[in-house]
């Protein structure tokens, strides 16, 4: 399989493994900004909470929610709309940028509305602002998983690269969260550093693919 693609008026074919290539990439990106998120959204819920167990806990808890429950609702929509896979995943990268930029001041909202109200209110409300996002994650790993496996006809092949490339960019972000945005900038910059790693992620896919939408 090879599809075309135009950039800066020239044509480009692309075969199937740098296609496979460019999807592992871009799969890598969106791991590295899910650990950035993860990381500052942890630190800014603590401001609300002010015990560290507690928004580890939430963080954590919705990340492994969103992730399950996301890639059950990515599933049912890969198949329902295999034609459109990747169109749907620019969509969902999309979404992802819009919540991670307005994200910080959401938080900061939700401490000081609910600054006075007990903990499980405020977990609980929390809980429900960051599924959101954690949601569109999840969707995403079986929907390229899917677009893959139509060409590599593979799904172990298929699964395992694509979770390979997630979780090395997610280790990746951690890094980069902990030890390099965390000196450079605030925890809102950190976060719009990730939200535009998936605005890149979202506008490469389209340039590289968009004679497929």
């Amino acid at each position: 399989m090879r599809t075309s693609t135009t950039i800066l008026s020239r044509q480009f074919t692309l075969s199937t493994p740098t296609i496979h290539l460019i999807l592992y990439v871009l799969f890598f990106c969106s791991g590295c900004s899910a650990l950035i998120y993860q990381v500052m959204w942890q630190r800014m819920l603590f401001t609300a909470f002010g015990v560290d167990l507690v928004s580890v806990t939430i963080v954590v808890s919705v990340f492994m929610f969103g992730l399950g429950i996301g890639g059950l609702v990515g599933g049912r929509l890969a198949d329902r709309m295999p034609t459109r896979l990747l169109a749907l995943y620019i969509f969902i990268e999309l979404c992802i940028v819009v919540f991670g930029f307005f994200s910080p001041g959401l938080i900061d909202l939700l401490g000081s509305v609910l600054f006075s109200s007990n903990q499980v209110l405020t977990g609980m409300t929390s809980f429900i602002i960051l599924a959101i996002p954690t949601l569109l994650m999840g969707a995403t790993f079986p929907i390229l998983v899917t677009h893959v496996n139509q060409t590599r006809k593979n799904i172990g092949e298929s699964v395992g690269g694509l979770y390979f490339a997630n979780t090395l960019g997610g280790a990746m972000g951690a890094y980069m969260a902990g030890f390099v945005l965390l000196y450079s900038t605030d925890m809102a910059g950190a976060i719009d550093c990730a939200a535009v790693l998936n605005l890149a992620v979202a506008f490469t896919a389209y340039i590289m693919f968009k004679e497929e939408l």
